[in-house]
């Protein structure tokens, strides 16, 4: 590059000098400023450099002067994101299970480059959730982004599906053989991204861990089960498959104490209609995926819930009480 072209680019070194080394509380003086651009090969003088910052006020940037003895400082002090924005959205990669370790910290480090430098140390604050289990499968970052590539473009998707063995290998399910179904919505429970789509073979809708797919790839095919997916609610199926795991769909009724209201709501919603009872209970029949998921949850709540219905899920209830006694006692 010469040095006229350099030259050239003189505003945007300024604009990346105030944007990592300014802010409210830290401004850079002119002779500063002169000091870092000829860092850069720049050559500048006081005239042009007034003019420069003038430039970026009149295209919009905030940029404010205070005074440091007979010197004045420079500030860039709005940016696209204020710091405890930032902050949110840090907390939300490094906290998000499915996001790989390497891919947390490449993302955080782009992040920071929206602040000063003095704050980006603030962004740094994620060590007591750091050991958290993050997801293993790298692609899966890339994996998204083709979902909503198919999606978008109304197209099938091919990929493998896998399962982890007890080597903590990766096993690929059907012996290796490529899946390829219609992709309709990207969901978000427990933690994990999954991909609902149809599976026009067995004829139904179906979900699949995105993280456990591999080999993935966009067909000329085009998508399938527009009719299915128009009666699809995605926050019904959401309250009724129990971690995403499958099973089918039954009435199931639950009595409770009525201490016991809060945990049934925040699980299916407050639209679900509460009967009450005359011993302190109360009734309510919600659609669910029958699983053992589902069973273990309504264990896990302790004996102020308990099925009553329908007499084929009380008894895998017993079934799975029976079973665990047995394991334990």
């Amino acid at each position: 590059m010469t040095a006229r072209s350099t030259q050239k680019l003189k505003a945007l070194y300024l604009l990346d000098i105030l944007s990592r080394e300014t802010d409210e509380k830290h401004g850079l003086t002119v002779p500063e400023i002169t000091s870092r651009l000829e860092e850069q090969g720049l050559s500048p003088n006081r005239k042009t450099l007034y003019a420069d910052l003038e430039a970026l006020e009149n295209y919009g940037l905030d940029i404010i002067r205070s005074q440091d003895g007979h010197l004045i400082r420079y500030h860039l002090v709005t940016r696209n994101f204020e710091l405890p924005e930032l902050k949110l959205l840090v907390d939300a990669v490094q906290s998000s299970k499915f996001i790989t370790e390497n891919k947390s910290r490449q993302l955080i480090k782009k992040l920071e480059s929206y602040v000063s430098r003095y704050d980006a140390h603030h962004l740094h604050r994620q060590v007591l959730i750091s050991g958290r289990i993050k997801a293993m499968n790298e692609s899966i970052y890339y994996n998204v982004d083709m979902l909503h590539e198919a999606i978008n473009s109304d197209k099938q998707i091919r990929f493998q599906y896998f399962k982890w063995n007890i080597d903590k290998q990766q096993e690929l399910k059907r012996d290796g053989a490529f899946y390829t179904v219609s992709p309709w919505c990207l969901m978000w429970d427990d933690e994990n991204y999954y991909l609902v789509a149809y599976d026009s073979q067995d004829a139904k809708i179906k979900h699949f861990r995105v993280d456990k797919t591999t080999r993935m790839s966009v067909t000329k095919l085009p998508r399938e089960g527009k009719k299915e997916f128009e009666a699809f609610d995605a926050a019904k199926y959401t309250k009724s498959v129990f971690g995403m795991y499958g099973g089918e769909l039954k009435k199931v009724t639950i009595e409770a104490k009525n201490e016991m209201v809060g945990p049934l709501i925040d699980r299916f919603g407050k639209d679900i209609i509460i009967i009450p009872g005359d011993d302190g209970t109360f009734r309510i029949t919600v659609d669910v995926m029958d699983s053992r998921h589902f069973l273990g949850w309504i264990i896990s709540l302790g004996e102020g819930v308990k099925i009553v219905g329908p007499d084929s899920v009380v008894k895998e209830m017993q079934d799975e009480i029976r079973r665990l006694s047995e394991a334990y006692l």
